[in-house]
C-alpha cells in the first residue's frame, strides 16, 4: 500500500511543497548518492530521467527534482512518481527562478554523501553511478567527471558521440588550467566543452566551502561551479563514459543565449580572475574564455539593442576589451556580403 506525504514550508515569497513517495513494499537503506534533476516543462522526458536514477545498479539512490514553476503537466507527472516510490522527493518552485536555484534546492535538501545532477530530458545507464562511486572513493576524489555521450533527439541510439575524446581517458587528472581549456568553444567547438559534463561530486567538499551554484546564471552555472570547486583546492578528475546520455534538442535552455546571460558569463570570469592569484597559466586561459564569451555578449547586445531601437546600447556593446570590436565589425560584414548574396541569387533565379 502507497502512503503519500505533502509538506507546505514558507520561505518568504516562495512556496515549496515537498511531495515524498512511501512503500511498505520496499526497504530503503541510507542513499550513497542523490540525484538532483531541475525540471521546468519537462512532462514527455521527466519519466524517463527519473527511472533511470532509480534504476541505478550496485548503489543506494535517492532523487530529488525541483519543478521550476511549469506551466504544463510536470507538476502532474512529479506527484504521481514520488507517491510510487520513497527515494523520490518533489519539490515545487511557486516561481520560475532557473536551474541553478533549482539544484541548490535539491542539494540543500539531499541527505546522500555524494550528489550528482541530472538533466530532465537526459538519462543514465543502470551502472554509471556505482562505477562513478568506486572511483570516488578509490582515489580520494571531491569530483568525478565522466565523458558524456551526447545523442540528438529522436535519433537512434547507435548515433551516440562521446563530449570531450574519442580515445580511451583512463582516469585524468583535472586541474584548473585543464578545465577552462576545456571549456572553449574555439577549441572544442559548440556543447563540447567540459562544462556539460554532469559529475559526482562529494556533498561535504561543498559545504564545507559554502559552495553553490550561482542562481544570478542560466548560463554556464555548471562551468563557474567545477571552476570556482578547482581553485578552492578540488581534487577533481575525468574518466571514460559510464554512461551518462545527454539529449540534445534544438530548443533546449542551453542552446539559447540571451545577452543578460552571457553577460553574467563574463562576469563569472572576472569573479574567478579575481580569485586566482598564483597560476599564471590559468588567468590567461581564463582571460581567453572570457574574451571569447565577450564577443558572443557583444553580438548579442547588437542584436538585441537594434531589435529594440536602443542607439546608446548599440555602442556599448562595441566596449570592451581589444578584439570585441573588430569581431563585431567581422560580423556585420559576413552579414552584410549573405544578405547581398542572397539578393543578387533571387534576381538571379527570376
Amino acid at each position: 500500500m502507497n502512503q503519500c506525504v505533502l509538506q507546505y514550508l514558507g520561505f518568504f515569497d516562495e512556496k515549496i511543497f515537498i511531495l515524498t513517495g512511501t512503500s511498505s513494499d520496499e526497504a530503503v537503506g541510507p542513499p550513497d548518492v542523490a540525484v538532483i534533476i531541475p525540471a521546468w516543462n519537462a512532462e514527455t522526458t521527466v519519466s524517463r530521467a527519473i527511472d533511470s536514477a532509480l534504476s541505478q545498479v550496485g548503489v543506494s539512490v535517492e532523487v530529488i527534482v525541483v519543478d521550476d514553476a511549469s506551466t504544463d503537466g510536470t507538476v502532474r507527472v512529479l506527484s504521481d512518481l514520488a507517491a510510487l516510490d520513497r527515494r523520490v522527493t518533489f519539490l515545487q518552485q511557486s516561481r520560475n527562478m532557473g536551474p541553478a536555484a533549482a539544484r541548490n534546492r535539491a542539494l540543500d535538501a539531499a541527505t546522500a554523501p555524494y550528489v550528482t545532477p541530472l538533466d530532465s530530458d537526459d538519462f543514465m545507464e543502470e551502472g554509471r553511478l556505482a562505477t562513478l562511486l568506486d572511483l570516488a572513493k578509490q582515489g580520494s576524489w571531491d569530483i568525478v567527471a565522466d565523458d558524456l555521450y551526447k545523442m540528438v533527439a529522436g535519433s537512434d541510439e547507435m548515433s551516440r558521440t562521446r563530449l570531450w575524446s574519442r580515445k580511451e581517458i583512463g582516469v585524468q587528472a583535472v586541474d584548473l588550467p585543464f578545465f577552462v581549456k576545456g571549456n572553449l568553444s574555439e577549441l572544442h567547438g559548440d556543447r563540447g566543452e567540459l562544462g556539460f559534463l554532469k559529475p559526482l561530486i562529494y556533498k561535504a567538499f561543498l559545504d564545507q566551502i559554502g559552495l553553490r551554484y550561482d542562481e544570478g546564471m542560466r548560463l554556464g552555472e555548471d562551468y563557474l561551479l567545477y571552476a570556482t570547486a578547482l581553485v578552492q583546492g578540488a581534487q577533481f578528475c575525468l574518466t571514460d563514459p559510464a554512461g551518462y546520455v545527454a539529449v540534445v534538442r534544438d530548443d533546449s535552455l542551453s542552446g539559447s543565449h540571451r545577452a543578460k546571460d552571457l553577460g553574467a558569463l563574463v562576469q563569472a570570469d572576472s569573479q574567478l580572475l579575481s580569485e586566482v592569484s598564483d597560476d599564471p597559466q590559468a588567468k590567461a586561459l581564463i582571460r581567453r574564455h572570457r574574451l571569447e564569451t565577450w564577443k558572443r555578449w557583444a553580438w548579442m547586445r547588437l542584436i538585441e539593442a537594434v531589435r529594440d531601437r536602443d542607439g546608446r546600447e548599440v555602442f556599448a556593446a562595441f566596449r570592451g576589451p581589444p578584439g570585441v570590436g573588430l569581431s563585431l565589425m567581422g560580423r556585420l560584414a559576413e552579414q552584410a556580403y549573405l544578405r547581398t548574396a542572397r539578393r543578387l541569387s533571387g534576381r538571379a533565379s527570376r
